[in-house]
């Protein structure tokens, strides 16, 4: 795996564990020698792993939208910056380069991309590992909910069980790194399979 794309928040949040889970990733990326693909803020999580990563010596990608630019977001520091127009291409641009994807905690904006990737995963548009890093518990009520959502019969269970979730950093890159796509029935056939 050479380049891993994180969603992540432009907060810091509520506990400071939440800061320190996303430098630990950096850096344990930037040591795995797998590259970093992010949203390409200088602030909140998003800048805390970034940092990270850079500090371990690790090649960092920021992709951002030229109204973050404009709000003086953009981390300066990176190995790559791209300015693109919008958070549409933003996410498509993200989604082509990795390799796999990891979801830290944050908020609309985190839940957002992750939910697209998983929609996209769900539709047979990639085959590549949708993993959370549920530093401190922090996506319990969403796993829950995501179990609920499979009981009422609105997701296949075999598609809740592709998104991956681990607790520690070393754990979920480890298990990253191993990870062979199941066989998935498509849930969106083409004509000719009818």
């Amino acid at each position: 795996m050479k380049q891993v794309c994180i969603f992540c928040g432009s907060y810091a949040g509520a506990q400071p564990v939440y800061m320190q889970a996303a430098r630990a990733i950096g850096l344990s990326l930037a040591k795995r020698e797998i590259g970093l693909v992010y949203g390409g803020g200088k602030v909140g999580l998003m800048g805390a792993i970034a940092d990270g990563a850079l500090e371990g010596g690790g090649q960092v990608l920021g992709i951002i939208p030229q109204s973050l630019v404009d709000r003086e977001l953009a981390h300066k520091g990176l190995t790559e910056l791209q300015i693109l127009s919008s958070m549409h291409e933003r996410k498509a641009a993200m989604a082509q380069v990795a390799e796999g994807f990891i979801a830290l905690p944050g908020g609309f904006g985190t839940l957002d991309e992750l939910f697209e990737i998983i929609t996209w995963a769900q539709l047979g548009f990639h085959r590549k590992p949708v993993a959370l890093l549920n530093v401190a518990g922090y996506f319990n009520p969403l796993l829950a909910f995501i179990d609920h959502m499979a009981t009422e019969g609105f997701i296949k269970p075999e598609h809740r069980g592709a998104i991956l979730v681990r607790n520690e950093v070393e754990d979920l890159l480890d298990t990253l790194v191993s990870y062979q796509p199941p066989e998935l029935e498509k849930w969106i056939k083409k004509p000719e399979e009818l």
